[in-house]
Formats: structure tokens, sequence, C-alpha cells
């Protein structure tokens, strides 16, 4: 099986927040391919895909009366890094969902949601 394209497709109520958003945090483009289906390309290539759902109902995780769903785990080399990531995703309206542990550890995760409440993990390591 030949498959030419992976990619993961965020369902969301507000098609222009969302996509706009990500475009805004992976340095991408919208395709604005019609009024239910936008594209994010990066460096060429397709990232990300959002569809229009009108009745998409963001999960609560991490209170799970509506499941997370599926979520994304971005990485970073140092602190540093994860804490411009941290500015850029809240200057394009993500919401702060669950802080870093430790913000002056070697590693760590800091958790937030998108405009249409997805959540997504920005992660730093130890720099080599």
């Amino acid at each position: 099986m030949d498959i030419k394209h992976r990619m993961i497709v965020f369902d969301a109520a507000d098609l222009d927040a969302e996509s706009t958003f990500w475009a805004g945090f992976l340095d991408g483009t919208v395709d604005k391919w019609n009024d239910r289906w936008h594209a994010i390309w990066v460096d060429g290539g397709w990232a990300l895909g959002v569809q229009h759902a009108p009745d998409h109902q963001p999960p609560t995780w991490p209170d799970d009366t509506q499941p997370q769903q599926i979520h994304l785990d971005l990485y970073f080399e140092g602190q540093p890094a994860h804490t411009e990531a941290h500015d850029k995703a809240l200057s394009l309206g993500a919401r702060l969902l669950k802080p870093a542990e430790n913000p002056t550890a070697p590693r760590g995760v800091t958790t937030y949601a998108d405009p249409a409440g997805h959540p997504f993990c920005l992660c730093w390591l130890p720099t080599d």
C-alpha cells in the first residue's frame, strides 16, 4: 500500500480559529479548500487538517466528563525553547490546562488546549 499523506485532522466548530492557531504555532500556512476543510502546510508539506464540525464538544480533560479524544506531544530541546513555545502558544490563543510540575527540571511537560479545546503538550528534554 502506497500512502501519500499522513496527518492528524482536528474537528472544530470555529474552522478559522483552529486552522489559524495551528498554522501560526507551526510557522505554516492555511490552505482554505472550502468552508468545511482547511489544510495546514509546513515546510512545503501537508502537516494537519482541520474539518468543520459545528457540534464539536471540546474535551474536559483532565476531568473525564468529556474524554480527551486525541492530543499532540511536541518536543523541544531545553527549557528556553519550551518557554518560547509556551509564550507563542498563549499569544495565539491556547489556554494553559496544566503547568509543569517542576519548570526548572531538565525535562518536563506543560499541557494546553488549542482554540477548539483539543489538548496538546509542550515537552522539553535535556539538550545534548
